[in-house]
């Protein structure tokens, strides 16, 4: 196993070549896994799947990538609910697990890897996120690694549910029950996925990619790729800027960490970037997959946080943070975090 602490820069994409797990050990702002940002990372181990990408949006993070070799990893099928995503980010809860906490805090690592692999699909499973049985995940599971086989290859519905006949299971039910989506939902979405990938680092044609992925002609590519991500090929490839890296999401991020604590609002961040607040909306969502909204109000969280666990107290850090009544801080917060200020502080 190999251990690897780093501060990440800013926007920068990391690809994931060995099954790593990803733990963040400080920082705030958001992070983007395959395309997805996701702002509530705290308290969690993220593992991520070999061909995955991970991009830091603020440059304060210090993270620790654990890197696992594939016979530490794949000693039994559970191992594949960390891993191999469904349709969200894989995680554990870090500050729910105490026996992932004791292995992870530790300077000097076991040098039985595997360990930490068993706690966390122990905790996975106790977490339990889509309410399915051992045996239903691993049914599952199953369909997933025969869509990641099988995606280019056009295969429809029907052909899926004769490839895994041998299962008494209603598989187009267990899917819909359990992950809310189809089965068909799941082909399409590994063929965007793995399409944007090819658009956004790659330099091919779009007509190539289309074929690649197992579209019928890059006309249905086009009309497809747009209706689920609100760009064309093209425009997703130059609003992604992997190769030239502007600044704009840095920029903009180094001014909401600078100013939310008085400004709240979308016009001032507009102002501030020369653009009106629809262009700016609009950009921060092709080129960092989340909204301007969300952005500042990831931060207010933050430091929400931060400032009730250095005991401040609930007044002080409504009024420090903008708001005009405790009352409206603590609606806010609670809706964002789940729990109360003072909870939280407790």
């Amino acid at each position: 196993m190999k251990v690897e602490k780093t501060t990440p820069q800013i926007n920068q994409v990391y690809f994931i070549d060995k099954y790593t797990l990803v733990h963040i050990l400080e920082g705030t702002g958001n992070i983007q896994v395959d395309f997805k940002s996701y702002d509530n990372w705290e308290d969690k181990a993220i593992f991520l799947d070999k061909g995955q990408y991970i991009k830091f949006l603020s440059e304060d993070f210090v993270v620790r990538f654990i890197y696992f070799p594939d016979e530490a990893v794949f000693r039994s099928q559970d191992v594949r609910i960390l891993f191999k995503h469904l349709i969200s980010l894989g995680y554990i809860n870090f500050s729910e697990c105490q026996d992932c906490q004791s292995f992870l805090n530790k300077t000097v690592f076991n040098t039985q890897m595997h360990n930490i692999i068993d706690i966390s699909a122990e905790q996975w499973y106790w977490q339990n996120p889509f309410n399915a049985t051992k045996e239903e995940y691993q049914v599952i599971f199953d369909i997933k690694e025969v869509i990641d086989t099988e995606f280019k290859n056009k295969i429809n519905v029907q052909a899926f549910i004769n490839h895994m006949a041998d299962t008494t299971i209603n598989l187009q039910h267990l899917v819909k029950e359990k992950l809310g989506i189809s089965v068909h939902r799941l082909i399409v979405n590994k063929q965007l996925l793995e399409s944007q990938k090819e658009v956004a680092f790659t330099n091919k044609n779009i007509q190539e990619i289309a074929y690649d992925k197992g579209f019928k002609d890059p006309a249905y590519f086009n009309r497809v790729f747009k209706n689920n991500t609100g760009q064309t090929p093209k425009e997703f490839r130059a609003n992604f800027d992997y190769q030239n890296r502007d600044t704009f999401s840095q920029d903009l991020i180094e001014l909401i960490q600078l100013f939310h604590q008085e400004e709240h609002a979308l016009g001032f961040y507009a102002d501030k970037m020369n653009l009106s607040v629809k262009a700016l909306s609009k950009k921060v969502r092709h080129k960092m997959n989340v909204s301007l909204g969300k952005l500042i109000r990831s931060q207010l969280v933050s430091s929400a946080k931060d400032r009730l666990s250095k005991s401040e107290s609930v007044k002080d850090v409504a009024y420090a943070l903008g708001f005009k009544e405790v009352n409206n801080f603590s609606s806010f917060f609670t809706n964002h975090v789940g729990t109360s200020p003072s909870h939280y502080k407790k």
